[in-house]
This record gives structure tokens, C-alpha cells and sequence, in this order.
């Protein structure tokens, strides 16, 4: 057997660029979120319908909680679903 120690790969591996997270709501000027439009909201769930954190999407503390009570107002008035197989 030869004595070669390099790893070689199918297809060069891929670098991740980290990219700034911001908030969009602070870039787009948003005041209000508003619980009507579910298909904004949508946005901020997975497809199983849970909120994703903040740390996903890069959302301010104060947006946070905005878009988690207009998610949960959304979802009591039957906008959302509580539990899905697949949303998106």
C-alpha cells in the first residue's frame, strides 16, 4: 500500500460566506406586524409550523416578540396552523 495521507474529494468542498444577519423589519421601516397577513408570517415558521429562534433570522429582541404574538394571534383565529407535516 502507498503512503498517501491527502484527502481528495469528489467535488471541492463548499466554504460558507457568514453573512451579516440584520433585521428586516428595522431595514424596511416596519412599525407594525400585522397577524392578518399569514403569508408574511409564514416566513418566520418552519414546516412544521414552529417559530424560528432569533438567532435563524436574524430578528431584534423587540420584532421577536411581535412577530411571536401576531404568530399566536394568527393561529387562534385559525390563519395558521398550530401543527403541520409539511407548511411551506
Amino acid at each position: 500500500m502507498s503512503q498517501n495521507n491527502e484527502i481528495r474529494y469528489l467535488n471541492p468542498p463548499t466554504v460558507e460566506v457568514k453573512r451579516k444577519k440584520y433585521c428586516r423589519f428595522k431595514k424596511a421601516g416596519i412599525k407594525y406586524v400585522d397577524y392578518k397577513d399569514a403569508e408574511f408570517l409564514k416566513r418566520f415558521l418552519n414546516e412544521q409550523g414552529k417559530i424560528l429562534p432569533r438567532r435563524l433570522t436574524g430578528t431584534s429582541l423587540k420584532f421577536q416578540k411581535k412577530v411571536a404574538q401576531a404568530v399566536k394571534r394568527a393561529r387562534h383565529l385559525a390563519l395558521l396552523p398550530y401543527v403541520t407535516d409539511l407548511l411551506k
